[in-house]
């Protein structure tokens, strides 16, 4: 599954995953200075159950590593994740 980075307005970002114009999938962030507060995940019903949050959360990451930014999990989503794998632990704030 393909995800596009998006600007979503002033310090908000988001990968989105957008299927014949219905936001399908997404996270999205503020970025303050080099940390990534990560807010919000969504995943539409259609597609809930196949590791899609994952998804987008291992995108972030690796957007993360790649402009060496750190994550600060808000949403419920990221901190379960981020409590649950170690492979985050290089990118939490």
């Amino acid at each position: 599954m393909e995800f596009e980075f998006k600007e979503i307005g002033g310090d908000a970002f988001a990968f989105q995953n957008v299927q014949d114009g219905k936001t399908m999938a997404e996270i999205t962030w503020t970025l303050l200075g080099d940390v990534m507060v990560m807010d919000h995940t969504f995943v539409s019903e259609e597609l809930r159950g196949g590791g899609v949050a994952k998804k987008l959360l291992d995108r972030a990451a690796d957007y993360a590593r790649e402009h060496n930014y750190k994550m600060e999990a808000v949403c419920s989503y990221v901190v379960t994740a981020f409590n649950r794998y170690d492979e985050y632990n290089d990118v939490k704030a």
